[in-house]
């Protein structure tokens, strides 16, 4: 780049650019930083420009030559420089090489604000990240190995006595972190992409007998905590989950039609679905005195607000009716039961629950064995008439 003393007749007829480049830059002797650049092609004009650093070089255009003279030029690039001089400058940290980063840095700086935002189980992470972070928070994204992760989910079970499950949901939730850094282009590859699980079948498929329900039932509709036994009732008769119950306001229900309306806010598989409302659960919005009082269906009358949890009168009321190590959820299963076993189709009991995989709902396909067997017994009766 050569250093010329700019002159009327230079600026006229001598900046040009040599056929052996592409642009070529002449700086000005008298006034530092300032320099015209001139690009190769007849129609290219010199444009003025102030070199600076901040810290690395860069450059600011000022104008070209048809429309800034070179006093111009001279007097805005001083004023920029001045500018320059009087602004902090601008620490540049180079941005850090994919991998980089520690795990505890990446799940406090980047992960848990967008989990928080985003994800209903976030504070179940959180608890995973206890036992991950102990181990591996100060390992680089890109140290994370697959051997180190197997050692630790054995050590899950054997040292620590977590149940198999537990264990696999904590190598999951290792997984979608690499999966995240991956995504926002912070790792190259994840290392523990099919990583195998212990995968231990622990559903819990407990359902109340015809029996149970004779028993817990009056013990539901009589007992004095009946904001507790009201919900219970809600949940037997709709199939619902606890959560979305204790969530539900008079404005989603629409008792013309016989629907409540379910938020996607407000559900598991974060879409919106209609839930229909049978007699039972008819009668139960019946007995409520929140109706145009509360925005809520379900209240604690001691602090007006909707209610947190039920389990302390869920044990009391179930230990009445005398039925041991039944949960809240096991309600929902009984609901399923009781229409598997009344001959809907999986399909109704899907769409009903809400369920978003039809292979959940196949695990009550079992529970149909009553209308089967009544399927079975008529087409016996037809073998025994021809037999006789």
């Amino acid at each position: 780049m050569p250093v010329v003393t700019f002159s009327a007749a230079l600026l006229a007829t001598g900046l040009v650019c040599p056929p052996d480049k592409k642009r070529i830059e002449y700086c000005d002797k008298d006034c530092p930083g300032l320099l015209a650049e001139v690009r190769q092609g007849g129609g290219s004009v010199p444009t003025w420009y102030v070199r600076y650093k901040q810290p690395t070089t860069k450059y600011k255009r000022l104008g070209d030559l048809r429309s800034m003279t070179l006093a111009q030029a001279r007097k805005a690039a001083l004023m920029f420089k001045s500018q320059l001089s009087n602004t902090p400058k601008v620490i540049e940290v180079p941005a850090q090489a994919k991998g980089e980063v520690t795990l505890d840095a990446f799940v406090k700086e980047h992960v848990n604000p967008y989990n928080q935002m985003r994800k209903r189980s976030h504070v179940r992470d959180l608890q995973f990240y206890t036992r991950v972070g102990a181990k591996f928070g100060q390992s680089k994204l890109s140290e994370i190995n697959r051997r180190e992760v197997q050692v630790f989910h054995n050590e899950l079970v054997t040292k620590e006595r977590l149940a198999p499950a537990t264990a696999d949901h904590h190598v999951v939730y290792m997984r979608r972190l690499l999966n995240l850094a991956v995504q926002w282009e912070m790792l190259e590859k994840n290392t523990l992409t099919r990583i195998p699980l212990m995968k231990v079948d622990n559903q819990v498929e407990r359902y109340l007998t015809d029996e149970e329900v004779q028993r817990l039932v009056p013990v539901l509709t009589t007992d004095l905590a009946y904001g507790a036994s009201y919900i219970l009732l809600f949940l037997l008769s709709t199939g619902a989950r606890l959560n979305e119950a204790m969530q539900a306001k008079w404005e989603q229900i629409d008792l013309q039609t016989g629907v409540w309306r379910i938020p996607a806010k407000n559900s598991k598989s974060k879409k919106g679905r209609a839930v229909p409302l049978n007699a039972s659960a008819l009668w139960v919005l019946g007995q409520l005195w929140t109706k145009d009082k509360n925005p809520h269906l379900f209240v604690n009358e001691a602090t007006n607000k909707p209610f947190v949890t039920i389990t302390r009168a869920w044990y009391r009321l179930r230990a009445k009716a005398g039925i041991e190590g039944l949960r809240i959820h096991d309600l929902r299963h009984s609901f399923a039961s009781f229409l598997v076993n009344g001959g809907r189709s999986l399909y109704e009991v899907q769409q009903i629950l809400g369920h978003s995989d039809p292979k959940v709902t196949m695990r009550y396909a079992h529970l149909s064995t009553k209308a089967l067997q009544e399927a079975a017994n008529a087409a016996s009766v037809i073998v025994k008439q021809q037999a006789a």
